[in-house]
């Protein structure tokens, strides 16, 4: 729902002057919506890209464990705070992995 309806839905929060804080990047990255705070996702299909090559390598699904995200991203979106009439403490400006001016 998030990526399909991805630029109503950030239309909508600017319009009604909601801060929301997305779980993908693309939605302020490509969309303008305030902020975003998720896995990374290249290192994600980095991850993906080791299990598939232990797989063809021969290993057993069951046998590999479990692994949870390891990199995060958060963007902020500096225009879209403006617009809504915010100011972003530089506390949050510098745990940024990404502002977006």
């Amino acid at each position: 729902m998030f990526v399909v309806h991805r630029a109503k839905l950030t239309q909508e929060a600017a319009d009604h002057k909601i801060p929301v804080i997305y779980p993908f990047l693309l939605l302020v990255r490509d969309e303008g919506g305030l902020m975003a705070y998720g896995a990374n996702a290249p290192d994600l299909h980095r991850q993906a890209a080791m299990y598939v090559d232990r797989i063809l390598g021969g290993a057993k699904v069951a046998d590999l464990p479990v692994q949870q995200p390891t990199t995060f991203d958060f963007v902020i979106n500096s225009k879209a705070a403006a617009a809504l009439g915010l100011s972003i403490p530089n506390s949050l400006l510098v745990r940024a992995t990404e502002v977006i001016e």
